[in-house]
């Protein structure tokens, strides 16, 4: 059985490497991807761990279509990453997403140091 890997890739939505913080505008956008209620749902579904786009599809029952786009959104936005099993895709949090989610949300909200 081969596996085939799918990078993830860097959107507007980036971690601004090399300029210190994000800019404010990067840190909403990101934000924005993860704060509709579809994509939302399947962020907090791959908590679990790597899922199966078929378990996927029951945890958050909307049109495959659907489904399919908002995954597309999460991994353009580097939030998750893919591996195709036989027919099927794995979907699995990125390394670092949700440590990139709590340092895009104001200084106030998370009570870490913003420079």
């Amino acid at each position: 059985m081969e596996v085939e890997v799918f990078p993830s890739e860097e959107s507007k939505a980036g971690t601004g490497a090399g300029t210190g913080s994000p800019a404010v505008g990067e840190r909403a956008a990101l934000l924005a991807v993860a704060a509709d209620p579809v994509r939302f749902a399947l962020l907090e579904a791959l908590t679990a761990g790597t899922t199966c786009v078929c378990e996927l599809q029951e945890q958050v029952p909307v049109a495959a279509n659907v489904l399919s786009y908002h995954l597309k959104v999460l991994r353009e936005a580097g939030l998750i990453s893919a591996a195709r099993r036989g027919r099927w895709i794995d979907y699995t949090l990125a390394d670092g997403a949700l440590d990139r989610l709590h340092g895009a949300l104001p200084k106030a909200l998370h009570g870490g140091d913003r420079p």
